[in-house]
């Protein structure tokens, strides 16, 4: 890419101005002594690959919102909490795979019927392992789905 420098009716490239020939130095600096403004236009290079780049954008998080590494970090860092599906005589077997696997992201429908046959069996099973708040998040989903939820700190692995 190369940028035309304009001043009235001259067109010179940098190259003209940074690397002027022995003639050209002089010649140059009479023809602007006159000019009182320069403007500069970015010019697309010839052949492939030539254009104008954008200006890159640097994320500024404004108070209250954190940025996305932050959010890592802090999720990182944050406890492990488990979503409990408890055992009811109220929902069907299939009902409560289907709210599984459209609350919980990733659950396939093995999963799903597993964690299902387990929570019969046993009247309790473990649903996910996540961040207190994404926990917090699936257990009100699975609640207002008629299914009965709740979270507990995880202790040991996640």
């Amino acid at each position: 890419m190369e940028t035309v420098i304009t001043c009235g009716r001259v067109a010179i490239s940098p190259n003209q101005v940074f690397h002027p020939t022995s003639g050209d130095r002089y010649q140059l600096h009479k023809q602007l002594a006159n000019r009182s403004t320069l403007t500069s236009m970015p010019i697309a290079g010839v052949g492939k690959g030539g254009g104008v780049l954008d200006k890159p954008v640097i994320e500024k998080t404004t108070p209250g919102r954190e940025s996305e590494f932050d959010l890592r970090k802090s999720r990182k860092m944050s406890p492990p909490y488990r979503v409990m599906l408890h055992n009811d005589n109220y929902n069907k077997r299939e009902y409560v795979v289907q709210v599984l696997m459209k609350v919980i992201p990733g659950m396939t429908l093995d999963n799903a019927v597993n964690i299902m046959q387990e929570a019969h069996h046993n009247d309790l099973a473990v649903v996910i392992i996540c961040t207190q708040a994404d926990a917090e998040e699936h257990c009100m989903q699975l609640r207002g789905n008629g299914l009965l939820s709740s979270i507990e700190p995880a202790s040991g692995s996640c």
